[in-house]
């Protein structure tokens, strides 16, 4: 998914924020818990694995 389908994404769900800001958060590593659940709601996740447990 590019960068800027990410942001329009964001934007359906009340979170404005700007493809660079987005890029830059991605590519510094610099992503919050939050932020992750904010983008796993936007793509319309319903869940989550952490282990093949």
């Amino acid at each position: 998914m590019a960068n800027a389908d990410l942001v329009a994404k964001l934007a359906n769900i009340g979170m404005m924020d700007s493809e660079p800001n987005v890029r830059n958060k991605a590519s510094r590593g610099k992503l919050t818990a939050v932020f992750l659940i904010q983008c796993l709601e936007a793509i319309g996740a319903s869940s989550l694995r952490l282990s093949d447990g």
